[in-house]
């Protein structure tokens, strides 16, 4: 199952309706599938929910739950086209419901669509009263995206109630890349503050540091991630980087050359210029 899927409650919207003392076959069908969905048959729940959308014609707002449901159901299935056409049959009937919107950035987020996934968390932020979760997440699309001032200005709202290491880190990542390398160190030593064990703080630190040619300061805190991970085949990489720009041709090259073992093809590069060839 999706981890979102587990992180946000009342993912289903209930809708206002008449009920009848003795339940049409199209409620029954739907219950019918709320119970299959509870177990995680997806697929099989998807097709109750279409016999209830079948029967009620959706004439009804309380028909549409089970066109949510089958959306959700989709989704899970990784039916992810059926799931779009449902939720665009299902918002234009319900446009201030925030779930659907999460829904569909969830969904594009697996088709890898992040622009599309930004518009979505941007609605969302539009209905108001956004989940922590999600404005870090939105966040984190707009450093992507290179929008880094609104990306600082979500942050700093999301510290204001639920401040942590990865908050911390994204605001780190948002001020480096407006120029402000000394308030980004500063965040990042906040994420510490916040969690110890919190590996990618020591990683962007030290990214961040050889950037800005500070390589003993960015030495240091790669050295803490990999004590958090010895493999960490991108802290050695950057490590390796420092020790080269500071002339410890052999130590850098040590680290270069296990990062390039570990997976990491950029230190390729490095290896070829300061080190020695190696087979493509």
């Amino acid at each position: 199952m999706r981890k979102w899927f587990l992180l946000l409650p009342g993912l289903f919207l209930v809708v206002a309706g008449a009920w009848s003392q003795t339940m049409s076959r199209a409620k029954s069908f739907e219950v019918q599938g709320d119970t299959l969905m509870r177990n995680e048959q997806f697929a099989e729940a998807a097709k109750l929910f279409t016999k209830s959308i079948e029967i009620s014609g959706l004439k009804e707002p309380g028909d549409f739950n089970a066109l949510y449901k089958r959306a959700v159901c989709y989704y899970q299935s990784e039916q992810f086209d059926n799931a779009l056409k449902d939720l665009e049959q299902f918002i234009p009937n319900f446009p201030n419901a925030r779930q659907p919107y999460i829904l569909r950035a969830l969904i594009y987020r697996e088709m890898d669509e992040q622009d599309k996934v930004l518009e979505q968390l941007e609605q969302v932020t539009a209905l108001g009263d956004a989940d922590p979760r999600l404005t870090k997440w939105k966040a984190s699309l707009l450093i992507e995206a290179g929008r880094f001032e609104q990306a600082k200005r979500d942050l700093l709202a999301v510290r204001e109630t639920e401040d942590d290491a990865e908050t911390e880190t994204y605001l780190a990542f948002a001020y480096f890349n407006m120029n402000q390398p000394d308030s980004a160190i500063l965040c990042i030593n906040k994420s510490i503050e916040l969690d110890v064990t919190y590996a990618p703080a020591y990683l962007y630190a030290g990214t961040f540091l050889v950037q800005a040619h500070r390589y003993d300061e960015a030495i240091t805190y790669l050295n803490l991630a990999l004590r958090l991970d010895p493999n960490n085949a991108n802290a050695l990489f950057y490590k390796g980087a420092a020790l080269i720009e500071q002339k410890k041709t052999d130590a850098g090259c040590s680290c270069l050359s296990r990062s390039f073992y570990l997976g990491n093809d950029d230190a390729q590069g490095y290896l070829k210029e300061y080190c020695y060839d190696i087979d493509d």
